[in-house]
């Protein structure tokens, strides 16, 4: 199987377990893009249709700030932004990824 017939049959399996969350530790770290979107659109829909909580471990920003409500940055081991993804700016940027400020709010 390819990698994004993989994450599917992941994603499928459990699914079958009827979960209430889902924790997905960079479900798309080996996939290309458009494969990637199709994994993270299959996320998106089980959050929305299936009511399941999907947290995600993701270093891909752009696909964060896409498909993400809510974002949690950490740096080094501690949170330096925790809010909306749309209120995610390049000062937030700067803080998890170069450390430019203690904490961004």
């Amino acid at each position: 199987l390819s990698g994004g017939q993989q994450q599917r049959v992941a994603l499928a399996r459990t699914l079958a377990q009827n979960p209430q969350i889902i924790l997905a530790d960079e479900p798309v770290a080996s996939l290309d893009p458009v494969t990637a979107k199709q994994v993270m659109d299959d996320f998106q829909r089980i959050n929305r249709d299936m009511k399941i909580t999907v947290l995600i471990n993701i270093h891909h920003v752009e696909l964060a700030l896409q498909y993400a409500t809510r974002v949690i940055g950490i740096r080094e081991g501690a949170i330096v932004y925790d809010g909306p993804a749309d209120k995610v700016d390049q000062a937030v940027l700067d803080a998890i990824y170069q450390g430019g400020q203690e904490e961004a709010e």
